[in-house]
């Protein structure tokens, strides 16, 4: 019992994956700076129970993938040389952090959580977020379990970018204005084309214990040298409606959003060199996260500083 209770905390502290759970923060401090912009003041109590109901929701949803993953074999016909800190999932079961019942109780516990959070937030906040909510929530379920298993099936990419880019932006966002606009819009598409880049080069590594374990996404399905043109496409419309963005707002300094744009251009010529050398390779998957990363922060500003 001794020993059990330092293995389930490491465990559920790389469920939560405190250092990627980046994913959903800065689609959520994006929208918290728009809100800001808009109201000249925030509700802290609600932003609160705003982001512990997606960190919850993400930590359900990690969990249910790491069963299904290892249930599938897909975890388990990783090769050493192709186990990344990037892609593998978070390798809690492989690693012997947790079985399958309790990574399946973790799931349980927190996706319920994370439920009556949404539901005390649409009942007692805005009636509007429900919808919001309860597409985010399926999303994150089937995202792995039938009868849709949506990463299994060629939708995991498009999930995730919907999920973290317009229902996560938008959610939060009405929450604290109980309403929505283009702006919104538009800068949650260009973290949804991001996010969506960053699940797509990390799937390279897994690339073929995904094929084995019939996990159908894109890159499977179109094979590594193929899936980098798509890679390239999501960064070009993410760009794009950066653009969009900054003609809609008449804001300037959204330009500084820009600045992620070396580390892109880096990405891809890494990616389109080594994109069958995974060692290597791992650069392009670092600085797809940095990308994110720097558009999150460089957007907040240009919101804040406008």
């Amino acid at each position: 019992m001794t020993d059990r209770l330092p293995r389930l905390v490491q465990g559920i502290w790389r469920l939560a994956d405190p250092k990627l759970c980046i994913a959903s923060t800065v689609p959520m401090v994006v929208s918290i700076a728009m809100a800001y912009r808009t109201l000249g003041h925030l509700d802290l109590y609600w932003a609160f129970w705003s982001f512990l109901g997606v960190y919850l929701i993400e930590t359900g949803k990690n969990a249910v993938n790491e069963v299904v993953d290892y249930m599938s074999g897909v975890d388990r016909f990783i090769t050493p040389d192709k186990r990344t800190p990037f892609s593998g999932g978070k390798k809690t079961i492989v690693d012997g952090l947790l079985n399958l019942k309790e990574t399946a109780i973790i799931a349980l516990v927190t996706l319920f959580a994370a439920a009556v959070i949404g539901l005390y937030i649409s009942i007692a906040r805005e009636p509007k977020v429900l919808w919001i909510g309860i597409a985010g929530f399926l999303i994150s379920i089937f995202y792995s379990l039938p009868p849709f298993k949506f990463c299994y099936r060629g939708l995991g990419e498009l999930a995730i970018g919907l999920t973290y880019g317009p229902l996560v932006v938008s959610g939060t966002y009405i929450v604290q204005t109980h309403t929505i606009n283009l702006e919104v819009l538009l800068s949650s598409l260009v973290i949804g084309f991001l996010i969506a880049n960053v699940v797509w080069i990390n799937q390279y590594p897994d690339y073929e214990a995904d094929a084995k374990g019939n996990k159908r996404n894109w890159v499977v399905r179109l094979g590594k040298k193929r899936g980098i043109k798509v890679y390239i496409l999501l960064y070009v419309l993410a760009y794009l409606c950066l653009f969009i963005l900054i003609y809609f707002a008449q804001n300037p300094l959204l330009l500084l959003v820009l600045l992620g744009a070396p580390a892109a251009k880096s990405s891809v010529s890494v990616a389109k060199k080594y994109y069958n050398d995974i060692p290597r390779l791992v650069e392009a998957n670092a600085k797809t996260i940095q990308v994110y990363q720097i558009t999150g922060l460089t957007l907040t500003a240009a919101i804040l500083l406008a």
